[in-house]
């Protein structure tokens, strides 16, 4: 359920955008029950299911924050988005990872994304994409929660943005029913944030935690969920607009970006790629 406090060498390294001003570009979330992408050239957020059909039936390729179908998942991708690319030239593709995923999710999220020829693929975690798309003040430590579908994370931001504590819980909406209640998802929240004050030993998720905590993902849009979250945190719990599509508007705020400017420095807390 939780993951430890990282250490230091894990805040991130500055790297470059590559410079694309006039190529197309992709902005990609994979969740486990919907999937959202964002076109360069577009104005519209495509949100659809994150479902696939070999052989007729319906499969779900992502499965709480893990790519379990490759190939399904390539398939789903291309279904969505491979005849809305340009034929010639290849996209820049920015994409949102489980901010615990690790090197084995971005190594499948690679090989599932070669179906749409990218020139380039960077990563961001996904709390780091929900702060961007709300330009959150990132020169504080900030508390991000991300209640999503089948899976829920708690991230500490600091250092300008940087990942340094993270924490989740393979529980989501998607879960309940009168055996799993929205308390239990609220109080679940309330232990890792509770275990990543306990094992700081800097005032950095304290200052955050005074600030309020940030929600993202379809379960910020649940004041059963939300009302609990600000009771037994004694903080504000603020859902950000539009909670269920922060993450892939945030990873499209960095895609025009990455068009707009030749090489400004970014941070992707080690998840970026090349």
């Amino acid at each position: 359920m939780t993951a430890p406090r990282g250490p230091r060498s894990l805040t991130g390294r500055h790297r470059s955008w590559p410079w694309c001003r006039h190529c197309s570009g992709i902005a990609l979330d994979l969740g486990s029950a919907r999937t959202r992408a964002w076109t360069s050239g577009r104005r519209m957020i495509l949100d659809v299911p994150t479902v696939t059909f070999p052989g007729g039936g319906a499969t779900y390729p992502i499965q709480r924050g893990t790519i379990v179908d490759t190939p399904g998942t390539s398939r789903m991708l291309d279904r969505l988005l491979g005849h809305r690319l340009p034929r010639l030239g290849r996209p820049l593709l920015i994409l949102t990872t489980p901010v615990l995923g690790g090197v084995a999710y971005r190594a499948e999220a690679r090989a599932a994304v070669e179906v749409l020829r990218p020139r380039t693929v960077l990563t961001v975690p996904t709390a780091r994409a929900v702060a961007m798309a709300v330009d959150a003040d990132l020169t504080r430590p900030l508390l991000v929660v991300d209640i999503g579908a089948r899976l829920t994370e708690v991230t500490l931001l600091a250092d300008g943005g940087a990942v340094v504590d993270a924490r989740h819980t393979a529980l989501g909406t998607g879960d309940l029913d009168r055996h799993t209640p929205p308390a239990l998802i609220a109080d679940a929240i309330v232990a890792m944030v509770t275990a990543m004050l306990e094992q700081d030993r800097t005032p950095e998720t304290l200052d955050a935690l005074r600030r309020g905590v940030l929600l993202a993902g379809g379960g910020a849009l649940r004041p059963d969920i939300t009302h609990r979250l600000t009771g037994r945190l004694h903080v504000p719990a603020r859902p950000v607009p539009a909670p269920h599509t922060a993450a892939v508007r945030g990873a499209a705020q960095l895609l025009r970006a990455a068009h707009a400017h030749p090489s400004p420095p970014v941070t992707d807390g080690g998840h970026g790629s090349e």
